[in-house]
């Protein structure tokens, strides 16, 4: 199981490259990863059956107690099994839904196949932290897919609104299942349901309200009122994600967990109440605007959000027949929905439009994709003999024995009338795409569809009409999860075509005569009549809550950021002062505070002199370059401090981080007066001194305090030990960061790269450039005419022409110190080697990725000093994102180093072998992490030279349009 999952990990990464090299191709070999997980599924259902389960896992944080376990049992496999099926068939249909120029297709290849990975994860998922995370990353590629087409507004828009109430539901869910997993004392999901089960059962304040935090996350995921407008503001999605979206993924994950707790909770007090409310005004609004829609593709979003309202009432019943009809509905719908999608995505590309209105003659023309699409929208009316038929059947019967008690008959009202509502848009659905019936057109023009195109959708639909009368088939599968439920009725409804009694059959009858009683004649009528129902729409309140925040953030920046960096610091500064500075006093820590010796040494004297000494005349400079530079000696002191203290690691680290602080303030000077213009009265000198004194004291204080409040051995004594033995390395820092402490290093990368990403968008207007004026690229150099250069004319002979010519086209020679530009390409290598040496030896030795990135930063710096962009762009013609980001992913792809050899993630594994001419050599997998921090900071210090230097360089140099002569006589 975990290795299928790796294999759509795997996969999603190397489709890019898939892309680049078989096009649209690449979606045919892509397909086989779903593929195989679904054959693998089929393989094990035999256990399952028999009341087994497949379960795998391995412990990823012992001090929380959290595994990656996965478990397949009945519910899991049900719902694996639609994701691995519909999905290899949707990334078939992507072979042929785009075109070979489609832009980002490897991007979409990447981000469609690791959502298809989640969602596999999220349904076998057996923890509670796994499963959180796995349900983020389906809402965070879900944002990915929607956003595909990013040059549009509203795909823009349909991405972050389905983004942020997702993910805000997720957030309520995680809460709720860290309330139920500590109740339980487990954070194992089939724990907590196990638990729930028994007489002991949950009952209190604390589990009602864990209850409810998990099914506002659930009924998010699914969108349900009041968070049903995002699923059809995501049809602005390509029409292969919603297919997929809709079927098998994303809105399905609220459904299964409330299929996956019912067994558990459905007792609680709030369980059904919330459920039913929710869930019938789903299926009810969602109908009646399915019903109202000329869009296909929006005909059937609203046609999901009314069968979702649907699904999460039957699974929110928690009784066995109830259960049943859910899981039947959730395969159903899957088979249907997905059909019709596929048909939609083929009429929009073969037509043109899928505007109802402007559609006519396509059931003549394309008669294998009327057949599926007919097919899927009957069984999405429930007309026998497809599975549709087959699980509303079902549901009537759960409602006619009781399925809520005494909710059960108004909720068999709701049902009903959503159902003749469902008959009437998918009756609308047929008539408007295959018809013409809302058109008087003669003929909509029409591209006839490959048989790859036309395939997966008439599979699929084949599959829900093989599915009704073969529903004897599957139905062990899905009477095993629904025995894990209580009966309301003493005899177990079967899945068939016979109906359980002459009432349900008498009302899917009804629900059918009058919703093709509703779709026949023009819908005009009645459609009006429900107007007011209609005018409900979440999506108002939400666009007003939405502009109520943002003005509301406007209005308090306004107030409280006034644009003085002194005032905003200052503000934090009092505050400071007025929490932990009262708290310090108030608590008597100052009294617990003891000084045993000022210095270890007099250097250290010395040093800290020194460091106050740059401090005050920092204060005092007038220009800002000695300002800078000031505050760069007090960078410097620190560093002979960490020095003298033993730490030569951290003094170098502290060096090289100073010296290129100062450099990227300078670039930044280089576009600000050079005097410190502004003058402040006295008294505003003696109010920022005011500030600034205690602040300075209260900081001393704080950290004397803390150290002194120790109360336990700190952790780091246990380093030095661990650095060897674990790490195989004598260099603790080195150690700690790339082993000990690589979690947190991994976060600190990613700032890193986050960092640099939004300084080249401050200052790049499209995009990072890559052009040697942006200091990127190399180009074809220039001849250099023989002869004179400018005004060195004088400067006869070969001399200057070779020189000339080995230097970079750029600004004229005269202009270039070209003594400096030689010793810096003489010296350049010479650095980084060093720098490399400091990269290999940091594990035993002063150095590591971190400062030998530095190094090798500080020589670019020197050669774009030395000879501006173009000198930069010689010295490194390779993107900062490409240094960036391979970084990152080196450093992330290294702690499988230690998984595969036997250990945990980012565990350092060692491999010593003997090679001939170099002997005994002894390689550490942390070298590899290591390798990572080394590009990422080189990428970080390439990235702001090229947009603080070269790009504000190119700025500058960018010659301006003459000014328009002053005609004669006229004032200028």
């Amino acid at each position: 199981m975990l290795v299928l999952i790796g294999a759509h990990a795997l996969a999603a990464l190397l489709a890019p490259t898939l892309v680049h090299a078989l096009g649209r191709r690449a979606f045919l070999v892509l397909a086989l990863v779903p593929a195989a997980a679904f054959v693998w599924i089929l393989t094990r259902l035999p256990t399952v059956l028999t009341g087994g389960e497949v379960a795998e896992g391995f412990t990823w944080i012992p001090a929380l107690g959290v595994d990656v376990a996965v478990r397949l049992d009945a519910l899991s496999a049900t719902l694996s099994l639609l994701v691995t099926g519909v999905g290899a068939l949707v990334v078939l249909y992507c072979a042929r839904y785009f075109t070979p120029s489609s832009s980002g297709l490897g991007r979409f290849a990447a981000v469609f196949t690791a959502f298809a990975g989640a969602m596999l994860a999220l349904v076998w998922a057996d923890d509670v932290v796994v499963l959180y995370v796995c349900w983020e990353l389906t809402t965070i590629f879900s944002f990915l897919l929607v956003g595909q087409d990013a040059h549009k507004r509203a795909s823009r828009a349909a991405a972050m609104q389905a983004l942020i109430v997702t993910a805000a539901g997720g957030l309520t869910m995680l809460v709720g299942l860290v309330i139920l997993a500590e109740a339980a004392g487990t954070y194992r999901l089939s724990g907590i349901v196990s638990w729930a089960s028994t007489a002991a059962g949950p009952s209190g304040a604390a589990v009602t309200a864990g209850v409810v935090c998990v099914l506002v996350g659930a009924l998010s995921k699914s969108a349900l009122v009041p968070f049903q407008f995002w699923l059809p503001s995501a049809m602005a999605a390509p029409t292969p994600v919603s297919a997929f979206l809709h079927a098998a993924a994303m809105v399905k994950a609220g459904v299964y967990l409330v299929l996956r707790l019912a067994p558990g909770f459905a007792d609680v007090g709030a369980w059904r109440p919330l459920i039913a409310i929710a869930a019938g005004l789903t299926m009810l609004l969602g109908g009646v605007l399915a019903a109202r829609q000329t869009d296909l593709k929006l005909l059937l979003a609203y046609g999901t959000v009314s069968q979702l309202g649907f699904m999460i009432l039957l699974a929110g019943a928690g009784t066995r027949d109830a259960a049943l009809a859910a899981l039947g509905l959730v395969v159903a719908h899957a088979l249907f929905k997905s059909t019709l999608f596929l048909t939609v995505g083929v009429i929009d590309r073969c037509a043109g439009t899928r505007d109802l209105r402007e559609l006519s003659g396509l059931g003549r023309r394309a008669p294998v994709l009327a057949t599926a699409g007919t097919l899927a929208a009957a069984s999405m009316a429930g007309i026998p003999p497809l599975l549709g038929f087959v699980t509303k059947e079902g549901a009537f019967e759960a409602f006619l024995h009781d399925a809520y008690g005494s909710w059960a008959d108004a909720l068999l009202v709701v049902i009903v009338v959503g159902s003749v509502l469902t008959v009437a848009y998918s009756a609308r659905f047929v008539a408007g795409a295959f018809t013409g019936a809302f058109t008087e057109r003669p003929g909509t023009q029409w591209i006839r569809p490959g048989a790859l195109f036309v395939g997966p959708p008439a599979v699929l639909g084949l599959a829900g009409l093989v599915a009704g009368p073969a529903a004897g088939l599957f139905a062990p599968l899905l009477v095993r999860y629904a025995a894990t439920l209580a009966p309301s009725y003493p005899v177990l409804f079967a899945l068939t075509l016979l109906p359980g009694s002459g009432v349900a059959l008498g009302l899917s009858v009804l629900a059918i005569v009058l919703g093709l009683g509703l779709a026949l004649p023009r819908p005009a009528g009645w459609l009006a009549a429900l107007r007011p129902f209609a005018a409900f729409r979440s999506e108002v309140t939400w666009r007003v809550l939405v502009h109520a925040v943002e003005q509301g953030s406007l209005r308090v920046t306004a107030q409280t950021q006034r644009g003085s960096l002194a005032v905003v610091v200052g503000t934090i500064l009092v505050v400071l002062l007025a929490g932990p500075g009262v708290a310090l006093v108030a608590t008597g820590a100052l009294g617990e505070i003891r000084v045993d010796r000022v210095a270890d040494s007099p250097a250290q004297v010395v040093a800290a002199v020194l460091a106050v000494a740059s401090t005050a005349a920092a204060a005092l400079a007038r220009r800002r370059l000695s300002a800078v530079l000031l505050v760069g000696g007090l960078g410097y002191a620190v560093a002979v401090l960490f020095a003298l203290a033993g730490a030569p690691d951290v003094a170098l680290t502290q060096a090289l981080v100073e010296t290129m602080t100062l450099v990227v303030v300078v670039l930044v000077l280089r576009r600000l007066p050079a005097e410190i213009t502004e003058h402040h009265s006295p008294r505003r000198r003696l109010a920022r001194l005011a500030i600034a004194a205690p602040i300075g004291v209260l900081l001393a204080l704080l950290g004397a305090a803390s150290l002194g409040a120790r109360a336990f051995p700190a952790v780091s004594l246990a380093f030095p030990a661990q650095a060897y033995d674990y790490g195989a390395g004598q260099n603790v820092v080195n150690v700690t960061l790339v082993d000990i402490r690589a979690w947190d290093t991994i976060g600190e990368l990613s700032v890193l790269l986050a960092a640099a990403t939004g300084v080249a968008s401050l200052v790049f207007l499209d995009r990072r450039t890559g052009t040697p004026a942006g200091g990127g690229r190399r180009r074809r150099r220039a001849p250099v005419a023989p002869g004179p250069v400018g005004e060195a004319a004088w400067l006869r002979g070969p001399t200057l022409e070779r020189l000339a010519r080995a230097l970079r086209p750029g600004p004229a020679v005269t202009e270039r110190a070209l003594l400096l530009e030689v010793v810096t390409r003489l010296v350049f290598p010479t650095i980084m080697v060093l720098s490399v040496y400091f990269l290999f030896a940091g594990h035993n030795a002063p150095g590591g990725g971190f400062a030998g990135g530095l190094l090798a930063g500080l020589a670019l710096v020197v050669r774009y000093v030395a000879g501006g962009r173009y000198e930069l762009g010689e010295a490194a013609p390779v993107e900062a994102g490409t240094l960036l980001g391979t970084g990152l992913l080196l450093a992330g792809l290294s702690g499988l180093g230690g998984l595969v050899l036997g250990g945990e993630v980012l565990q350092t594994a060692v491999l010593e072998v003997d090679v001939p001419v170099l002997g005994h050599v002894k390689l550490v997998t942390s070298l590899f992490f290591d390798v990572g921090v080394y590009l990422i900071v080189v990428g970080l210090v390439l990235d702001i030279l090229r947009s603080l230097g070269a790009e504000l360089d190119r700025l500058g140099d960018t010659p301006t349009a003459p000014a328009a002569p002053v005609p004669t006589g006229a004032r200028p």
